[in-house]
């Protein structure tokens, strides 16, 4: 065997064994990331807070200055 093979094959293992490892840890982090949730968006005319609430509510309150709030459309 010539010394390029053997250089050139120890190159592609190595690309191959870091492809693998970078493909598992993505698979990983897809799996185990945080989910989106359900919740709704909306952020205080009056104080500018932004807060989540639950999907069926239209309108809620903010919790820093208990103002009603529409949902917030981004």
């Amino acid at each position: 065997m010539s010394m390029s093979l053997l250089l050139g094959a120890y190159v592609v293992l190595l690309l191959g064994a870091i492809t693998l490892i970078a493909v598992f840890y993505g698979l990983r982090e897809r799996r185990f990331g945080p989910s989106r949730s359900g919740d709704r968006l909306f952020r205080c005319g009056k104080c500018g807070y932004v807060y989540t609430d639950d999907p069926d509510v239209d309108r809620s309150r903010c919790p820093q200055c208990r103002c009603m709030n529409d949902a917030f459309s981004y």
